[in-house]
């Protein structure tokens, strides 16, 4: 474990150290030796006298709206005056850019911290925490509390003015109080947000961040609105038609509505060598090859309603999905949070009431292709489709597993060799593979490749799978293979 990366140890006596490691001046430590003592209580120094040594813990939520070294700044003059004359800090973990409704193992620097506690050279004995609802949120340290005792560490929190008692019932009323208010405080402000950018998407028809989509790019759309943020030079933007790209979406559509099918479409486009959104802008999707447009690039497009000008905001939301994580050495296992995004229903969409930017396409054909799909049959007879030999068979050319394919009502299966809809067909590639199933069962059964007893499809299906056999196979070869045999 690399100790400058995980943690910061203090030499020099704390009158004499600064938070950011900087030995203080004369005059600084004349100011704070005598105050440190100064509004503590004499139980502390009484019951604690054997603690020495504390890790500091601390943890600021973003990088864009707070300044992570003021944040952690004041958190460590918090955790100081609490500490006093009892010891000094030897450790600092601070977490930048974390949500406190994560838990501790999901934390970079609190989950470090929770691996040092069993380290056999750990330097601390207590960890002091600049603000309990910046480090915990609900029933966090509650469920963590046996934890630390378990370790011989004791917590310190300035709401308590010293170490946490957890047998105390004043203490432990405390700490539930402060765990509800965290977690109150985090809905609160997820309310306002949300309830903020609802208003600000329907009646001023505001772009409120995220990648613009295909088609479109961000201009100037004056000063912001709060006179404040517009004293700091602050500016609104808004989407404006991208004149490379605007065109090929507006295409789209029109090639939608005469009833082309999606992968038609993208075929049309790859075959004309039109570059395909991520393509188009590679800084904004580093994470997608660009090879060619594809039938949910389309399909995409045309189920965007930012394309009729109107903005629209909570089509995707963000989920967190508790999950189990554990420590390394197995000590604690607690629950987790996975952020997954979703898309939501129509009907969750928030839609502006007015135009907020140049449309691609009108209001009443975006309607009209959102009603183009391709209808149920009305015929119930292939409605119950069995393949026997599902995932049995693979192509004796690519070596690929063939799609399983009803034709004229009855099961086959077919090979494209890696082809797709989407994409143009090259010169030299070998024809799709078309083959009924039927046909494999009467040549497997007819040629000596099944033992005896297996007499009918439904028992050559069921040899096969006991087995781990797959056929292999074209119109003119047929091979079983597996484990251990090739015939």
């Amino acid at each position: 474990m690399n100790n400058h990366e995980q943690e910061t140890l203090f030499d020099l006596p704390p009158t004499l150290t600064t938070p950011d490691g900087l030995a203080g001046g004369a005059l600084a430590d004349w100011s704070t030796r005598g105050s440190a003592r100064r509004g503590q209580p004499r139980w502390i120094t009484q019951s604690i006298h054997q603690v020495t040594c504390f890790a500091f813990y601390g943890r600021v939520s973003t990088t864009e709206y707070q300044d992570p070294q003021s944040s952690k700044g004041w958190q460590y003059d918090s955790a100081r005056d609490l500490i006093g004359d009892a010891g000094q800090i030897v450790a600092e973990y601070f977490d930048v850019g974390c949500s406190r409704r994560l838990a501790w193992s999901d934390r970079p620097q609190a989950r470090r911290l929770l691996e040092r506690l069993s380290h056999p050279d750990r330097n601390f004995d207590a960890i002091v925490i600049g603000e309990a609802e910046r480090a915990f949120c609900a029933g966090q340290l509650s469920s963590m509390s046996s934890l630390f005792t378990e370790h011989g560490i004791r917590i310190w929190l300035p709401e308590l003015n010293g170490p946490l008692e957890t047998n105390n019932p004043i203490h432990q009323a405390v700490i539930l109080e402060l765990g509800a208010r965290s977690r109150r405080e985090v809905l609160r402000a997820r309310f306002r947000t949300t309830a903020a950018m609802r208003t600000q998407t329907r009646e001023q028809g505001r772009y409120l961040g995220g990648r613009p989509p295909y088609g479109y790019r961000l201009v100037d759309a004056g000063p912001h609105p709060n006179r404040a943020h517009a004293r700091w030079g602050r500016r609104l933007r808004k989407l404006d038609p991208d004149t490379r790209t605007a065109p090929t979406v507006a295409r789209i559509f029109r090639e939608r509505l005469t009833g082309r099918s999606v992968s038609s479409i993208a075929r049309q486009l790859n075959e004309a060598g039109i570059s395909c959104p991520s393509a188009a802008d590679t800084q904004r999707n580093p994470h997608r090859p660009g090879n060619a447009w594809t039938d949910t690039a389309v399909a995409t497009i045309l189920a965007n309603p930012r394309y009729t000008g109107h903005q629209v905001w909570n089509r995707q939301g963000s989920q967190h999905i508790p999950v189990n994580a554990s420590i390394p050495d197995g000590t604690v296992r607690e629950s987790g949070r996975r952020r997954v995004q979703r898309w939501n229903d129509p009907q969750d969409w928030v839609i502006s009431i007015r135009a907020a930017h140049p449309a691609l396409v009108s209001p009443e054909d975006f309607l009209a292709v959102q009603g183009m799909h391709t209808e149920r049959s009305n015929d119930t007879s292939n409605r119950s489709r069995t393949y026997r030999l599902a995932s049995l068979v693979r192509c004796n050319n690519c070596l690929r597993k063939m799609d399983s394919h009803w034709v004229h009502g009855r099961p086959g299966y077919r090979c494209r060799h890696g082809h797709r809809s989407s994409r143009p067909t090259q010169s030299g590639t070998d024809s799709t593979l078309y083959l009924r199933e039927d046909e494999l069962l009467d040549r497997l059964l007819t040629g000596q490749l099944l033992p005896t007893h297996v007499t009918d499809p439904q028992g050559t299906a069921h040899h096969l799978r006991q087995h781990q056999l797959t056929i292999q196979c074209d119109h003119t070869t047929l091979l079983l293979t597996g484990p251990g045999q090739t015939s």
